[in-house]
């Protein structure tokens, strides 16, 4: 059984509808897959609704925070998508997202860049504003010739044009994902912040370490697997995907008996679909 528990769709910064990704997702032969969009669980609903039989879609989330040293992601499985905190903490983020975009397209003018803020609006079409959204008009006006020329040159963590999201600590993070419902994981930890940083989210409540990814060496893969058994964690892995511009959805999977603990965790009825909407089944 492959697994992808780190995707992305247009309800935040991916390129592809929700229905379309569960779409991407069977032509890629993935079984279990996790909608994990930023700040946002709305678009977990139409992708449940168009998943095949045979697809399990799992709800998520990854929720944007900060340490002293930078920015750190925190994902939320098993979440409920209707929660009214997580419904909360999206409209916060959209108001901070946007003064971040409208920061960066000013970093890109005073850069020599212009780009219209209406034109970065436009291709969020609603989504909370996010660096590919910035990108991808970017090389529609010709400023880049690709997406990761966009980040490697203006738009990457400490680039010309980077601006810090606002955004609330680690611990709130936690805190939001577990009122919720949900598993706590840290995404796609630096490896320098591993060391420094892990005990105390440990501390505040965090419940995994997202180990496998693509683009990853095998040591570092293993390196990162000792320290969440050493610590008692769960272990996630999942693309980061965003859309077909990199590779297509399905290129990177993991072995479900990799993140079985997690999965059994979440529990086969953490969720359930209903002609009304789609919510949590309350656990225990």
């Amino acid at each position: 059984m492959r697994v992808d528990l780190h995707i992305h769709s247009a309800a935040s910064d991916g390129a592809l509808p929700p229905a379309a990704v569960t779409r991407a997702a069977v032509a890629g032969g993935l079984d279990v897959i996790a909608l994990a969009d930023h700040d946002t669980a709305e678009g977990f609903a139409a992708a449940r609704e168009a998943a095949p039989p045979g697809l399990r879609v799992l709800p998520a989330i990854e929720i944007s925070a900060y340490a002293p040293a930078g920015e750190r992601h925190v994902l939320g499985y098993g979440i409920d998508p209707l929660d009214q905190g997580i419904e909360r903490h999206t409209e916060e983020a959209r108001g901070a997202r946007a003064r971040r975009m409208r920061a960066m397209v000013e970093a890109l003018a005073d850069l020599g860049h212009p780009v219209p803020l209406e034109a970065v609006i436009e291709e969020a079409a609603g989504a909370p504003l996010a660096r590919p959204h910035l990108a991808r008009v970017m090389v529609a006006a010709a400023i880049v010739g690709s997406h990761g020329e966009a980040f490697g040159r203006f738009l990457g963590d400490g680039g010309p044009a980077y601006v810090p999201n606002e955004g609330v600590s680690v611990a709130e993070a936690v805190q939001r994902i577990h009122a919720a419902g949900g598993l706590s994981i840290w995404a796609h930890p630096p490896r320098e912040a591993l060391a420094e940083e892990l005990d105390a989210y440990v501390d505040v409540g965090l419940d995994g370490i997202e180990v496998y990814r693509p683009r990853q060496t095998k040591e570092a893969t293993r390196r990162i697997a000792r320290l969440a058994r050493g610590r008692g964690l769960l272990a996630s892995g999942g693309s980061d995907w965003h859309g077909p511009w990199d590779v297509p959805l399905g290129s990177f999977a993991v072995p479900a008996e990799d993140v079985a603990p997690l999965l059994e965790a979440m529990g086969p009825d953490s969720f359930t679909a209903t002609s009304s909407g789609t919510r949590v089944r309350p656990r225990g």
